[in-house]
């Protein structure tokens, strides 16, 4: 077929249809209905002359032709959309970036001074979110993200280990700062609901009982500020508290210990040099010596 025949509309249907696995997602990124999919893809399978998709409406199956047809239209969409992207954004001076919201507020804005310190000429601009990361439908230049992956089709770049342990107020420590967890396992256990499971986890690994009950917290940043005003034992991460414990507010009579998740910087695979810039920075800084 010549270039100038080609049905780019239904062959943009049919790509993200494929992508996505089902028409519905494929509508929701196209900003279109499921009906116009539908049609943009019958119409392809009229024009090409063989059958794309078999089954009922809500259990699509790919054909043979689509399955070989669809490697090269993504790889052709994708690079379509770098040219634009590039060409739009050559002279660019916003970043998105998508971090975890106690990560944000504790580790990267208070050290996010020394980026604008070297790029000047590019903006930050961050949201808190702690969710599922997908380039191709939200406007995000960067992610932050913490977990054991994988985390295709996005390129990831390790940052830091976590690592995990209890954490509280010295004052509910007295004057007796040895890590006795008969003694301390009869506070308030405190909770969040960002890791349900790290109480539960940690003991494990410790191989120490895990008590029951305790409150829990919305997000690690309240049941930060609950374990700093002395309500209780807390567990969190050791980057979100390395500032706490270097003041005093907090200490950790049992150290950390490495939960098997990693923190990540998520971008797309191909990213804008100022996200390239920016992914840097935050490799460089989560290696320098707290």
């Amino acid at each position: 077929m010549k270039r100038s025949l080609l049905p780019l509309n239904a062959l943009r249907a049919f790509e993200a249809t494929m992508r996505h696995g089902q028409m519905k997602r494929a509508a929701e990124e196209l900003g279109v209905t499921y009906g116009a999919v539908s049609r943009q893809v019958r119409s392809l399978e009229d024009s090409l002359g063989v059958v794309l998709f078999e089954g009922p409406r809500n259990r699509l199956t790919p054909t043979q032709a689509a399955r070989e047809m669809q490697p090269a239209l993504q790889e052709a969409f994708d690079r379509m959309e770098a040219a634009v992207s590039h060409v739009m954004h050559r002279d660019r001076r916003t970043l998105d970036v998508s971090c975890l919201s106690t990560l944000a507020m504790r580790w990267l804005i208070p050290n996010l001074f020394d980026f604008q310190e070297r790029h000047p000429e590019i903006k930050v601009r961050m949201t808190a979110d702690d969710g599922p990361v997908d380039f191709a439908r939200q406007s995000l230049d960067v992610a932050v993200r913490v977990g054991t992956g994988p985390w295709d089709p996005a390129s990831s770049t390790d940052l830091f280990a976590d690592e995990t342990g209890p954490v509280l107020s010295p004052k509910l420590m007295g004057d007796n700062r040895a890590a006795d967890w008969t003694a301390l396992s009869g506070l308030p256990l405190l909770h969040t609901k960002t890791r349900p499971s790290a109480w539960a986890d940690w003991c494990q690994a410790s191989r120490l009982p895990l008590p029951a009950g305790g409150q829990e917290y919305e997000h690690f940043y309240f049941m930060l500020e609950a374990a700093t005003a002395g309500l209780g034992i807390g567990i969190a991460p050791e980057i979100l508290v390395r500032a706490d414990i270097r003041a005093g507010r907090l200490i950790a009579p049992f150290g950390f210990r490495p939960s098997g998740q990693t923190y990540v910087a998520l971008a797309p695979a191909r990213p804008e040099p100022a996200a390239t810039l920016f992914i840097r920075w935050l490799r460089d800084t989560a290696r320098a010596k707290p």
